[in-house]
């Protein structure tokens, strides 16, 4: 395998520094490595990897077993693969199991980084479960030394047709065969570190082991025959499966990706046990999450926000673009085009234009385009949501039952149980044992016609009523929300929107505002601002704390709050993200205390939004603009003052501040 000859090397000895002491922990680490890339021209922007690597450290630790941190992203501050390395002297906590590292390589993949591009970064992780090239790495005296190691695993020479495997003794009972998965979040490191540890596990074992590594650089599906052959089937991974049907009444050991990574041999010994095992855990129906098991499979309660938080990453795309049309489409035409844009859009045209003209028609056009994406909100909810729990042959069905919500007032509460209900109906009804030739059938026809006369029937005839009755007390409730009452639900929204800053609660708080916005009442639009503008607060503030205070601050996070300006204007939340992994403890309740502020006074102020995004770029769209601005503006400052303090008067130690940054 080669690079291309248009790209650079994917290191080279300036991207090298040998026993380098860092004072400091990762985040230092990382910077040192930056700036080492920055210096050779490989980088446009330091701080901005810094802030991509970083954010990457918070969705897991990349500190593996063995002193060696892998941190890494993909990037738009690098145009081409590169790879810095750092032998360090001392080692460096990255979050590993059994210490601090040593070895540290900074991968930087470009956004638009192909195939080919990836499989180089893959070589270099696969090659660091090999004891002889890491311990080639710590004995190696010159910069250049380290670029030829590297360089021999990204760009290896052919290697020679291996020889044939000796045929097993007659006596000995045949090897296990097992089919494995692996995933990560980013695809570039770790899912291909796991892929070699097991199947190096496996080999030692003498068990025949096939992996599929679902990554950035492309994935080739397990023959169907492999998977037929297979005793046993092992998921590492920290994202979904890709068509896990394949592997529908297999024993299943599952886990996150690390643990193959960290623990390899026990793994494949529990696949080899499951095999055996009549009673283990399996593959259910076409997409089912096998039960909890002591092999680390996900329990049952990060599996439900899972599935929810499916639906919800599914459905906000359709809000974002459906609402951002009607706002535009209120830009245009004003808000009286509720009443008259359906007609205008179906009934004239560019010859023939509404009164007030172009910009009323486009208004219209904006405006109806707009509803109709707005309208798949509920059924998309209801689709993904049953499509978490059944994969495809869910889709059918949950869309139905988010429809039928729709259809009989159940709103968005209405579209979660009935994407439930169509779930679990068309996994049960997937997981029927029919005859061979029947089985075609069952995901294109039998299961989605049976779950959608399911769940439709249910609804219908049981809890459509209860569910109309429960939304339409909900947005008389809301829609009766006025002094007190209004107040604590902008403080707790405010609350909610700060603290994960793009998580399961952050983005919860954001459905329930997003989903409000179909009902088009007073209090929906109240709720809609609030939560936008609670959501401006942690990146604002952190861009007033660093220049205000910059002394508390580290060049790299003064960096960061430069850029966290705009991206807190636009309704960002995850511009504080970095600050927020770095420092949890000082950052997390200083920005929960901005945003408990700001939500409190936006309700108060009754300030409203009929866009779902877009910060200071949809003041047309909110309506006391005053109020809405007063409000953020109290909560940046409150928020940054916090910090401040926070950050002068609380100082924890070392050891303690490493424990927080460690996910």
């Amino acid at each position: 395998m080669t690079s291309s000859t248009s790209s650079p090397p994917i290191i080279t000895a300036d991207l090298v520094l040998l026993d380098t002491d860092v004072e400091g922990d990762k985040q230092a680490v990382i910077t040192k490595l930056a700036g080492s890339l920055a210096a050779a021209g490989r980088t446009n922007d330091a701080d901005g990897l810094i802030g991509a690597a970083m954010a990457r450290e918070e969705q897991s630790a990349t500190g593996l077993p063995g002193g060696i941190a892998i941190p890494h992203c993909r990037s738009p501050y690098v145009d081409s693969p590169t790879i810095g390395f750092a032998r360090l002297r001392p080692s460096v906590d990255f979050g590993a199991p059994d210490g601090p590292a040593d070895l540290a390589f900074l991968i930087a993949a470009p956004d638009s980084g192909g195939q080919e591009h990836m499989k180089l970064l893959s070589s270099l992780a696969r090659a660091l479960v090999r004891k002889d090239f890491v311990e080639s790495l710590r004995t190696a005296g010159t910069a250049a030394e380290i670029v030829d190691l590297v360089d021999g695993v990204v760009n290896p020479a052919p290697a020679a047709a291996p020889a044939s495997a000796p045929a097993a003794p007659a006596e000995e009972k045949p090897a296990k065969s097992i089919v494995a998965i692996t995933a990560c979040p980013t695809g570039i490191a770790h899912t291909y570190m796991a892929a070699d540890a097991l199947s190096a596990a496996a080999k030692e074992a003498g068990v025949t082991l096939v992996v599929e590594t679902q990554g950035s650089s492309g994935s080739t599906p397990l023959p169907a025959e492999t998977i037929a052959k297979a005793d046993a089937v092992i998921f590492a991974t920290d994202v979904g499966v890709k068509d896990k049907g394949r592997f529908a009444g297999k024993p299943v050991v599952a886990s996150g990706v690390k643990r193959a990574i960290n623990e390899p041999a026990k793994m494949v010994a529990e696949a080899v046990a499951a095999a055996d095992n009549p009673n283990a855990a399996r593959v259910e129906g076409s997409a089912g999450a096998a039960e909890d098991t002591p092999s680390g499979n996900v329990g049952w309660g990060t599996r439900t926000r899972q599935i929810l938080l499916t639906g919800v990453s599914y459905m906000i795309p359709f809000v974002a673009a459906g609402g951002l049309l009607i706002a535009l489409g209120f830009l245009f035409a004003g808000y009286d085009i509720t009443e008259t844009g359906n007609d205008i859009a179906l009934n004239n045209s560019l010859t023939d234009l509404p009164p007030g003209g172009f910009a009323q028609y486009l208004g219209a056009i904006l405006f109806t385009l707009g509803g109709l994406a707005f309208s798949f909100l509920v059924p998309a909810l209801a689709g993904y949501i049953s499509f978490a729990i059944a994969d495809r042959p869910g889709i059918a069905p949950g869309f139905t039952a988010g429809a039928l919500a729709v259809f009989i007032g159940g709103g968005f509460i209405g579209g979660i149980v009935g994407g439930v209900m169509a779930g679990f109906a068309a996994l049960w009804i997937s997981n029927i044992k029919v005859p061979q030739w029947f089985r075609g059938l069952m995901p294109v026809v039998i299961t989605p016609l049976f779950a959608s006369l399911f769940v439709g029937l249910i609804m219908f005839f049981l809890v459509g009523r209860p569910l109309a009755w429960v939304n339409t007390s909900l947005t008389e409730w809301l829609s009766g929300l006025s002094g007190t009452s209004a107040i604590v639900l902008g403080i707790i929204l405010g609350l909610m929107m700060c603290f994960d800053l793009g998580g399961p609660v952050n983005k919860a708080a954001y459905a329930f505002a997003t989903a409000g916005l179909a009902a088009a009442t007073t209090a929906s639009f109240e709720i809609m601002a609030t939560v936008m503008a609670a959501g401006m607060v942690p990146p604002l503030a952190m861009a007033l704390a660093t220049t205000i205070r910059p002394a508390l601050f580290s060049e790299p996070e003064r960096e960061n709050g430069r850029a966290a300006w705009l991206l807190g204007a636009t309704f960002i939340s995850e511009g504080a993200i970095p600050f927020a992994a770095a420092d949890p403890l000082r950052v997390i309740p200083s920005m929960m205390f901005g945003g408990a502020i700001t939500g409190a006074l936006c309700m108060a102020f009754g300030a409203t939004s009929r866009a779902p995004h877009g910060g200071i770029f949809v003041l047309f769209a909110i309506d006391n603009k005053f109020g809405f601005i007063i409000a953020i503006l109290a909560g940046m400052v409150a928020a940054a003052l916090a910090v401040v303090a926070a950050k002068q008067f609380i100082k924890p130690g070392a050891k303690q501040e490493s424990e927080l940054v460690a996910p």
